[in-house]
Formats: structure tokens, sequence, C-alpha cells
């Protein structure tokens, strides 16, 4: 186990550009509005699609946005874009294109809502950009998302499955005694061992679900097309990965467990995200009081 400066996000001197990473080669698709504020894309020579499908390169689940919506390729040194017959079309500069050479600074919409931008960075502008990136939207410690970001996810993703009727499901997880680990042993244990789990969960999630930290000891995870059933299993994964064995700290060992609150549609014909999470959280309460560390799906009378 890491100790407390091992899991700083510290830059280290060997991070700094030199006058050879200057060079503005790298080619990349950052979004600018939308459900993935903030995230980068790397334009390499294998063409992108852009879409709302699960073999799209740049998935993106916003309204208005088809499968596989278009593609971004290299050709001879420059990049283009391709609308793949899109029903709501493909913009950049505010026109709608068939096909159009990109530019350093176009902007390209596709749905009603998200923006990308084209740009080319160096090495300087690419970290710069991570480093934004992860500070406005991840939890310092666990490097999960933070609360303010997966609040506002789980609208948008719940918006878009009721559109598309599409499973949604939403676990919710508390560590069990944690504040005598706190209390006992220091805010410095707690804080490894919050890093350690954090690490564990994020290990048995797929890359298109969303993991958050949603609270000191409480995280939360967004299943895109995932039914409550399939993602109790998942719970029920995530368990196992945290008594397969302890978090060690300093000579310490540290039995975790937790509790699972899910939920989800279209088990229950919820109307607005906040029931959800409502029902998340009445599952993950029900967990506590049957003697913590299991999983509890939401039934309606919970």
């Amino acid at each position: 186990m890491a100790d407390w400066d091992e899991i700083t996000n510290v830059a280290e001197f060997g991070d700094v550009a030199g006058p050879e990473d200057t060079s503005r080669d790298r080619a990349y698709l950052i979004v600018l509005a939308g459900s993935h504020v903030g995230e980068m894309f790397k334009v390499g020579e294998a063409p992108m699609v852009i879409g709302r499908s699960a073999g799209a390169q740049v998935r993106l689940q916003d309204d208005g946005i088809s499968r596989q919506h278009c593609r971004v390729y290299m050709r001879d040194g420059a990049v283009f874009i391709e609308d793949n017959d899109s029903r709501n079309g493909t913009y950049c500069n505010g026109v709608r294109i068939t096909r159009h050479q990109l530019h350093d600074g176009d902007k390209i919409q596709v749905g009603r809502r998200t923006i990308l931008k084209f740009t080319y960075n160096d090495r300087i502008d690419e970290t710069f950009q991570r480093n934004m990136y992860d500070s406005a939207l991840r939890d310092g410690l666990t490097n999960a998302y933070n609360k303010r970001y997966f609040v506002d996810r789980v609208a948008n993703e719940f918006k878009f499955a009721r559109r598309h009727a599409t499973p949604l499901s939403l676990i919710l997880i508390d560590l069990d005694h944690f504040k005598a680990i706190n209390d006992e042993h220091g805010h410095v244990s707690g804080d490894n061992v919050l890093a350690e789990v954090a690490r564990r969960i994020a290990g048995t999630i797929r890359s298109d679900d969303v993991f958050a930290r949603f609270g000191g000891e409480e995280f939360a995870v967004i299943c895109r097309a995932v039914p409550p059933a399939d993602a109790a299993l998942l719970a029920e994964r995530m368990r196992a990965a945290l008594i397969e064995r302890p978090v060690t700290y300093k000579d310490t060992d540290f039995a975790i467990t937790a509790s699972f609150g899910v939920s989800g549609l279209p088990d229950h014909p919820f109307e607005e995200a906040e029931q959800l999470l409502t029902a998340a959280d009445d599952a993950l309460y029900q967990a506590k009081n049957r003697g913590r560390d299991q999983v509890v799906v939401y039934d309606g009378a919970v």
C-alpha cells in the first residue's frame, strides 16, 4: 500500500516538458459542452467514430447523437471529419457538413448540445488540459469523479435512458464502520484505505461506467445500459473485491466491508433522476439495517 506522499497528485520534475516537447503535433478533440465536458480524445492514424454505440471510439450519450454519428480520420497529414448520414447532422463552426478538413480551433457540434473543439497541442498543452480536467472533475484522493460531476451525469444519463427506453442502474456504496478507522488510527490511515478501496472498485467496472466519490466514505457507480439485476451482480463483485484481503497500511491490516444499494430502470417508473438516487439510498439504508456487508436492490417497498 502506498504511503501518503505516494497517493497525492504532485507533479515530478520529470513531467516538465523540455524544448523538444513544444511542437504542436498532437491532434485532439476536446468536449466543450455536453455531459462529457472536459474529456479529451486523441486523434491518431486509425479512424475514430463519434457516436453513442458501444463500438464508437468517441462515445457520447447526449440527445440527438446517432449511434455512429460521424467519423474523424487522417489523410496525407490532414485531419477530416465526415458525417455518417446522421439523423441530426454534423456541424463545423455552425455550418452543416458532409465532409470537412479540420483546422486548429474548429468547433464541431453533434446532437443537440454536444460541442467539441479540434486542436493541436504540444506536450505542455496536453498535460495542462488533462490536469485542468482532472482537478475540475475528479476527487484528488481517489481519482474517482467528484460528486458535482456525478450528479450532473446522473441527470443526463437518466434523461437519455428515459427517452431511448434503455436500462440504467445506479449503485451506492458505503464503507462499514469506517469512522472507527479515522478515530483509532487517524485520517492519514483513513485516506490510504479510501484510496485502496477506490482502486479495487475501479478495477471491477467497465470503461462505460461512471465511478465517483459521493461523500466521505461513500462511492457511487452509474451503469449505462445495465438493468438492476445485472448491476446487483456487479455490486457483488465489488463486495468480493473488498473482502478478498485486508487493506494494509503501516503494518496495520484493515478488514474492509461495504454496504450496497442498487436501483434502476426499467424496473421502476422513475420520472426524475432524484428518484433514482433516493431509491438507491433507500436500498443502501436497508443493507445497513440488515447487518451490512451486503447488496440490496430497491424493490419499491424498502
